[in-house]
């Protein structure tokens, strides 16, 4: 089934009831050329991916809850392709074009908004900072805007600019960035990867690997033995538990990030507006209510909730821009499991193992990666290679020294 306008006018005359599950529910094969370990947005983009991009089909996608349950439905929604280092920049720019164009390639309405992002700053050093980033982003295909004090006014009149603390100078605008509806992107991939043959299985967990002198021949399940060519973990926060059952230790540390929507309120943010003197970002819903959310909150757990100090320093960092966010109510606020990556970038490539793929590391960065991240694991299951965007996302890099250190925060999860 195809969604169209004309589909819905003829389902509106007939009381809806020609409408068919968005996937199937198959039972798992006891093989697969590919199996999937991890069913969020970045595990069923590969699978898409690997069925349009490569004709690989025989694939199961294996999720130990349900779709949605995890990080691709625990996040703000924001896309962007704003980065500074060569090893980034050109990843998230296709991203970002993936993006524009993806509601038309899988038939789905992912909501994708193209409303812009405005990285404020607060001084002349922070300024010059940002006309390195836009430089950087000009070379790299993206679009970079540096505005003023007077061009920040005019779209965003509402912010304090006269804060004696952190006065508003200006900042950095990417007009193509903006949101996307998170569940609505994993439900528009899991039926496109549906549609092309793949078995997306939920209430499967991985419980271990068969790992046979240095080679995955498949994984364990609570739905029993699944053997494969080869097997890719993309599991987010649990990455570090997964993978210690195929005998590895990443460098990578779970934490948690809150999430905060108020409630609905009349049209009054215009796109996405980050702080930049501290870590604060938001951006408004489609039903009206804001949605922000600040740092991680710095201890390690698996835990999907957060702790009170946090969510006071997130409403600093509102309060400190824009004063009447103090006037809105808090409706709800959740939690996701970051796995932080010791220099802040993730990580696509092979194991040690053969036959072992992993993709993670994703930190604050996961959602608007999406769509490349699933294309780009995609090519290197495929072709055994890395896409030209992501050769410098290898798991060696710590023990090399080639680390993508985008914030130059060092080596400390916490930090980035």
């Amino acid at each position: 089934m195809t969604y169209s306008a004309l589909r819905l006018f003829k389902e509106t005359l007939t009381g809806n009831r020609g409408w068919k599950p968005a996937w199937r529910e198959p039972e798992p094969k006891p093989r697969y050329d590919v199996v999937i370990v991890g069913g969020g947005g970045h595990g069923l983009s590969t699978a898409y991916y690997l069925a349009r991009e490569f004709g690989i089909t025989n694939v199961a996608v294996l999720e130990k809850g349900w779709l949605g349950s995890g990080n691709i439905g625990r996040n703000t929604t924001i896309i962007r392709s704003n980065y500074l280092l060569p090893g980034n920049e050109p990843f998230y720019e296709l991203s970002m074009k993936l993006w524009e164009n993806l509601e038309q390639d899988f038939n789905y309405n992912a909501m994708v908004s193209q409303r812009g992002i405005i990285n404020l700053y607060h001084s002349d050093s922070q300024r010059d900072a940002f006309v390195r980033r836009g430089n950087a982003m000009l070379m790299a295909g993206a679009d970079a805007v540096l505005l003023d004090e007077k061009g920040i006014r005019e779209v965003c009149p509402f912010l304090d600019f006269d804060n004696a603390r952190f006065p508003i100078k200006g900042g950095l605008w990417q007009k193509r960035a903006g949101t996307a509806r998170h569940d609505a992107v994993a439900w528009g991939y899991a039926r496109g990867a549906d549609r092309r043959g793949v078995d997306i299985i939920q209430n499967c967990e991985v419980t271990g690997f068969d790992i046979r002198n240095g080679v995955c021949h498949g994984v364990t399940t609570t739905r029993g033995a699944i053997s494969a060519g080869r097997v890719a973990v993309c599991v987010a926060g649990s990455s570090s538990r997964v993978m210690a059952r195929a005998g590895m230790r990443l460098p990578i540390e779970s934490h948690v990030l809150q999430a905060f929507v108020t409630e609905g309120l009349k049209p009054v943010i215009p796109g996405v507006v980050t702080f930049g003197a501290g870590h604060f970002y938001i951006s408004q819903s489609d039903k009206g209510g804001l949605v922000f959310g600040g740092d991680i909150d710095g201890y390690n757990t698996y835990a999907q909730r957060g702790n009170l100090p946090v969510v006071e320093d997130v409403c600093e960092g509102g309060m400190a821009i824009m004063p009447m966010i103090g006037k809105a109510r808090l409706l709800r606020m959740w939690g996701g499991v970051m796995d932080m990556s010791m220099d802040g970038s993730p990580i696509i490539d092979r194991t040690p193992v053969d036959g072992l793929y992993f993709n993670g590391g994703w930190c604050y960065g996961g959602f608007k990666a999406t769509p490349a991240s699933g294309f780009c694991y995609a090519h290197l299951i495929a072709r055994d290679a890395p896409h030209p965007v992501a050769t410098a996302m290898r798991l060696d890099r710590f023990r090399t020294g080639h680390v993508i250190d985008e914030r130059g925060a060092g080596a400390q999860p916490n930090l980035h």
